[in-house]
């Protein structure tokens, strides 16, 4: 198995583990098992920490290639909570506002829903990982900061409605291209129903062609590791090594 050369690897994130923190992890398991060989890993799209579901991750020289796979397509299951918002969208922060729910009905929902499918502009939470002016938004958010997202051209190819249940919850399937935040689709809709909406759970289950089942859990990945035998190419094999002690996670 040669990861120098690269790989493109796809896991099933875990629920609260940042999408560094699984690079983190992935490059420490390879660089114990290279005997402390240095070696690049990249992630190629951002999962929120309260989501689960395929990351993809590309090692060595195929970290080259995360800017062609953040073009391709992704598909996410979303669980939201009508007539509630939060700061961040979602549940990293507790409700700062409440709606009424009583004039939303499943035709006035699917029509709100229908509004962004297609060409759209929408406003990223300011709660991401967006840079103004070369910071994180999420950081400067944190610190309470006043932080002014502008909106950004997305595209969603469409929205399923895979369960309603009125007053105040829905399930999606939603397809869409590079740059979308369901965070923020999800408010969207619970202002187009004159109320508001805050995301309560998000499974990203494909990217382009790879779904969710096809992926590795990180334990799953640490024992398939373990029984391979690595490869280091010629233009590899004087690279530099890691003498340090590499902490186990």
């Amino acid at each position: 198995m040669d990861f120098l050369s690269g790989r493109i690897l796809a896991f099933d994130k875990p629920y609260k583990m940042t999408s560094f923190g699984v690079v983190g992890r992935v490059r420490r398991l390879l660089t114990q098992k290279m005997d402390g060989r240095k070696i690049r890993v990249g992630h190629a799209g951002t999962l929120d920490p309260l989501a689960t579901g395929v990351l993809i991750l590309c090692t060595g020289q195929a970290t080259k290639q995360i800017e062609s796979l953040q073009k391709n397509t992704k598909e996410y299951i979303a669980e939201l909570k009508l007539g509630e918002t939060t700061p961040s969208f979602d549940l990293e922060h507790p409700v700062d506002k409440t709606f009424s729910t009583a004039h939303i009905t499943a035709e006035s929902f699917e029509e709100a829903v229908r509004k962004f499918e297609g060409d759209i502009l929408q406003v990223p939470p300011v709660f991401s990982a967006c840079k103004v002016n070369g910071d994180r938004a999420y950081d400067l958010a944190r610190k309470g900061r006043d932080v002014q997202l502008a909106a950004k051209p997305i595209r969603i190819e469409k929205i399923d409605i895979l369960e309603l249940r009125l007053p105040d919850y829905a399930r999606l399937h939603i397809v869409c291209g590079k740059g979308t935040y369901i965070r923020s689709l999800v408010r969207d809709i619970g202002e187009a129903l004159q109320s508001g909406a805050h995301m309560t759970s998000l499974r990203r289950t494909r990217v382009g062609d790879i779904s969710v089942e096809n992926c590795f859990t990180l334990e799953a990945f640490e024992e398939w590791l373990a029984a391979q035998t690595i490869e280091i190419p010629a233009e590899f094999a004087n690279g530099p090594q890691i003498k340090k002690h590499i902490k186990k996670d």
